[in-house]
């Protein structure tokens, strides 16, 4: 029972990192899958395979090297001259990312909690700063919540579209996107996704007691990240094509069921957005923690400061255009992990695939 209680909350810590705003949105599994079509869950399935390999094969990996962050992941994959350059083009995409959905919680927080847009801003901040203050245990524990409210949140929509005349709708219907774009989808999301998420997998696998712990929370984190990928896009076909023009597409679904249901989403987005902040600002935290000589303390600080700052990007036009370009940028890092064979400096291996 211990190892699977520390399977699960590796499972929810790595589906906590993955499944953020864009995914509760709706917006970023439209882009990228619910838009092409009648095979779009076949190219899901095909993503939650690599979630499954790769996620685990990278946490594998940062186990046997001892990674203190995703640098030490980067400097293994190529090297210390590309793995220095590929860590600080992480570290900008991350920063990115997080000062987008530093200003999305901010608008949340003004738009259902009545709060000002600098008040939810703060607000926000202060709850990341404590959590990354608390380390890996803190991101278990904030996910052990997060995820599986996600997942309750997602089977109930489910299980509504199950009911209506168009649920089947997700295996016929057609689009004019081609048709390479489809099948390049599940590369450019899971590539995007895995890149970002070694802020936390790195640590995450390195902390881990031991091989088999680390198999099966890949197995679980991607299985969920998985069924969560399909309920929203079933949930979505379903009201193919009217659907996308909304930019929280997600919302438009669950508007008609009243004050009440409008309120738990609210605080589903808002959650996502929480628990990506953590794990992207986390990593960046220990990323800059082995570099610079000040405490964790003040760079979470800073780091948190530099954030809002600069968190004024437009929420879809950052999941329909900045997402698939920074997928697209990752796609080299995905491939290389999947051909890292994992050789110790005298010729053993350091990982087994899973």
């Amino acid at each position: 029972m211990r190892f699977a209680g520390r399977a699960l909350l590796m499972a929810f810590a790595y589906a906590g990192t993955v499944v953020g705003a864009g995914f509760a949105s709706g917006q970023e599994i439209l882009q990228f899958f619910t838009k092409y079509g009648k095979f779009a869950a076949g190219a899901i399935l095909a993503a939650s395979v690599l979630f499954v390999w790769l996620g685990t094969k990278s946490m594998l990996l940062a186990r046997r090297i001892g990674a203190k962050s995703y640098a030490d992941l980067n400097a293994l994959l190529f090297g210390d001259a590309w793995g220095r350059r590929i860590s600080g083009s992480m570290f900008i995409l991350l920063m990115a990312v997080s000062s987008v959905m530093l200003a999305g919680a901010g608008s949340v927080l003004e738009q259902y909690a009545g709060l000002s847009y600098g008040t939810g801003l703060a607000l926000t901040a202060a709850m990341v700063y404590a959590v990354i203050l608390g380390g890996l245990s803190g991101i278990k524990a904030v996910n052990a919540v997060i995820v599986p409210l996600m997942f309750a949140f997602l089977a109930f929509v489910f299980a509504l579209t199950v009911q209506s005349p168009a649920a089947g709708h997700f295996l016929r219907y057609a689009t004019d996107e081609p048709a390479w774009r489809l099948w390049l989808s599940p590369f450019l999301y899971a590539a995007f996704n895995l890149t970002l998420a070694q802020a936390v997998l790195a640590p995450l696998g390195a902390s881990a007691p031991d091989d088999r712990t680390i198999r099966l929370a890949g197995f679980l984190g991607g299985g969920l990240i998985a069924v969560m990928l399909l309920f929203v896009h079933i949930a979505l076909a379903s009201r193919m094509p009217g659907i996308a023009q909304f930019d929280i597409p997600m919302g438009r679904i669950i508007s008609p069921l009243g004050p009440p249901v409008r309120l738990f989403f609210a605080l589903i987005v808002f959650a996502e957005i929480f628990s990506t902040l953590v794990a992207n600002l986390y990593g960046v935290t220990l990323q800059l923690s082995s570099r610079l000589p000040f405490s964790p303390r003040a760079i979470a600080a800073a780091v948190l400061l530099a954030c809002a700052a600069v968190s004024r990007a437009g929420f879809k036009t950052l999941v329909s255009t900045l997402y698939p370009l920074i997928g697209a940028l990752c796609l080299f890092w995905l491939i290389r992990l999947a051909k890292e064979r994992g050789k110790g400096n005298n010729g053993t291996n350091l990982v087994q695939e899973p």
